[in-house]
C-alpha cells in the first residue's frame, strides 16, 4: 500500500548533517502550521514554538547541554554538538504541571514538524538532549532567551535544515508488535 502520507512516514530519517543553506520563511510557516494543526488532549494546545536561527544562542544552549552530559559520563560524555549545525532549531515548550498529556501532545507536534519538513525537502532530528541545558541550573535564563511563555518549560526540540547526507532506514524489530484477537 502506498500514498503520500505513508511514503513520508516510511522515507523520513533523522538527519544529523545539514548544509548551511537557510530555511525560508515560507518553509517555516508551512512547518509551523502543520505543528499547530497537531491534535492535543481536549484541544488544549499546551505548546509554544520558539523558532531559533540565532547560531550564537543555539551554540550557547548546545554548550550548556554538552557540559551537563559530560558530567554524567558514559555514552554521551564526549558529545560536542547536539544540534548537528542545523540552521534552525525549534524548541517546544509547554505549560508546566498542566496535565499528564502535555508530553504526548508535544511529541505529536514534533512528529508533525518532522513529517512536514520531510515533505518539503528538509531534514530533521527530534531531540531530547537540549533538556540537559535546562537541567544545568540555567532553565530560567534559557526560557527567557527563547521566549517561553510564563509558567512554561522545555519539552522537546527539533533541529531542521537542508540535509547534507542521508542514511539507510533503521531495521524494524517486528518483535515489538503483538496481535491480540
Amino acid at each position: 500500500m502506498s500514498n503520500p502520507v505513508l511514503d513520508a512516514i516510511f522515507e523520513r530519517r533523522s538527519i544529523r548533517q545539514y548544509t548551511a543553506e537557510p530555511v525560508s520563511d515560507e518553509q517555516l510557516a508551512v512547518i509551523l502550521k502543520a505543528a499547530q494543526e497537531s491534535p492535543s488532549a481536549r484541544n488544549g494546545q499546551p505548546w509554544h514554538f520558539s523558532v531559533v536561527t540565532n547560531q550564537e544562542l543555539i551554540k550557547e544552549i548546545n554548550d550548556a547541554a554538552c557540559a551537563e552530559l559530560g558530567k554524567q559520563g558514559g555514552f554521551y560524555a564526549n558529545v560536542t554538538d547536539i544540534f548537528y549545525q542545523a540552521p534552525v532549531v525549534i524548541f517546544i515548550s509547554a505549560e508546566s504541571g498542566n496535565n499528564n498529556w502535555v508530553t504526548l501532545d508535544c511529541g505529536i507536534a514534533s512528529q508533525s514538524i518532522a513529517l512536514a519538513a520531510h515533505s518539503i525537502g528538509l531534514g530533521t532530528v527530534i531531540l531530547g538532549l537540549p533538556g540537559m541545558a535546562f537541567a544545568s541550573g540555567r532553565a530560567a535564563e534559557f526560557a527567557k532567551k527563547l521566549g517561553f511563555p510564563e509558567g512554561s518549560e522545555f519539552s522537546i526540540a527539533i533541529a531542521l535544515g537542508k540535509p547534507a547526507a542521508s542514511k539507510e532506514p533503521h531495521p524494524i524489530n517486528d518483535g515489538h508488535v503483538s496481535y491480540i484477537k
